[in-house]
């Protein structure tokens, strides 16, 4: 097939977009810290620097879901925020005060983050219309982030920190690219007219089809990963895992993450969106426990295959849990305000527990991941009982 017709296809213009930003979130989600270390910002800067991205995607993202939701084309929010990520990440080249990188660290993380559930939604959308497979295209951005995280360590250890900025700007360039050649997703008129305020509100809507406890399900198994996000590499260290290893091990969650991605419609055929939620949070109880007991490494390396159904089916099953019960029209708003509760609030909270969890009982920190873990995991199953 020839390239001109292989990018005329939806599902491939979607690989490419997904592509194109995981290669650069790969370099970014790691491995900001490391450039604002070299920027000179201390440990509790660095760490503020962290929150105000949080922040900044909690407070932004609905924002433009809200936009996305009433264009007439979907594609032009998605173009708006990878507009702004490159712009933003330009200023940082010439930064050095601390107080405009912090503002810059809430700005980078709104306009990065506020990108996910935009392209989400309308991928999810476009996939159960144009019949195309949606865990392909989001399997390939998994693997471009791997690309991304190995590619920018390696750049790192050769020429510095800066080497950093260097990576995430070309990554935003080839996103804003990207985003250009996405289908432009118009919404039909009487789709439109469907979902206004005059007919339904807004909120109504939205609290309808068993949402709530998705969201609740989603935020609790997604946010529970916050000791894994910012401490599992501290843990392992500390439990005598070498540096090679932790990579090769952060490696492999996300390879299973990627054939999980790639095979699930045959993996879990006839699985509703609930039961795939269901089965995220019971196999991420299982695992956080399994890691607390500072497992040899040679049993590490199984244990975050599990990464596949922790993040992967739960993930999955909220979008489609969403694409199913959401109005077309509200399709953005749900996934921004997953994204708000899962990687902001929820997530946040997580992660500051894990602080408190790590200085205590060090590996066995991840055992508290099992609470939330366990809570959306009911949450999931009330929705399966529901029906």
């Amino acid at each position: 097939m020839s390239p001109a017709r292989l990018f005329a296809r939806t599902d491939s213009r979607f690989a490419l977009f997904y592509g194109a930003f995981y290669f650069g979130f790969g370099a970014y989600l790691p491995y900001m810290p490391v450039w604002y270390a070299e920027r000179g910002l201390s440990p509790e800067l660095i760490g503020l620097a962290a929150a105000a991205g949080m922040i900044g995607r909690v407070l932004i993202a609905p924002l433009g879901a809200f936009w996305s939701d009433r264009a007439t084309r979907r594609r032009d929010a998605i173009l708006a925020f990878s507009a702004a990520c490159l712009l933003v990440f330009l200023l940082h080249v010439p930064a050095t005060d601390p107080v405009f990188i912090l503002v810059l660290a809430g700005l980078s993380g709104a306009a990065v983050t506020g990108i996910v559930p935009l392209v989400d939604a309308f991928a999810m959308g476009s996939a159960r219309r144009d019949g195309f497979a949606f865990g392909i295209p989001r399997a390939i951005g998994s693997g471009l982030f791997i690309v991304g995280n190995l590619g920018a360590g390696a750049l790192i250890s050769w020429l510095g920190g800066e080497a950093v900025l260097g990576w995430v700007l070309a990554g935003a360039v080839l996103t804003f690219a990207a985003a250009a050649l996405l289908p432009e997703g118009r919404i039909a008129e009487a789709a439109r007219e469907a979902s206004e305020p005059s007919e339904a509100p807004r909120l109504t809507l939205l609290l309808a089809g068993g949402l709530p406890l998705a969201f609740a399900a989603s935020a609790l198994i997604q946010g529970a990963h916050g000791f894994y996000y910012a401490f599992s590499a501290l843990a392992w260290r500390a439990d005598g895992v070498p540096a090679w290893a932790i990579g090769l091990l952060w490696s492999t969650g996300v390879g299973a993450e990627i054939i999980f991605f790639a095979v699930w419609s045959r993996l879990l055929r006839g699985w509703s969106a609930a039961s795939m939620m269901a089965l995220g949070g019971a196999v991420a109880v299982v695992r956080w426990i399994a890691l607390s007991l500072s497992p040899p490494l040679w049993l590490l390396f199984p244990l975050q295959t599990l990464h596949a159904f922790s993040f992967a089916a739960s993930y999955l099953g909220f979008l489609r849990f969403a694409s199913e019960r959401a109005p077309e029209r509200l399709a953005a708003t749900a996934q921004a305000i997953n994204s708000a509760l899962s990687g902001g609030l929820v997530l946040a909270g997580a992660t500051f527990a894990s602080g408190v969890a790590f200085a205590a009982f060090g590996s066995g920190g991840f055992a508290i991941m099992a609470i939330p873990a366990g809570l959306g995991m009911i949450c999931a199953l009330l929705l399966v009982r529901r029906g």
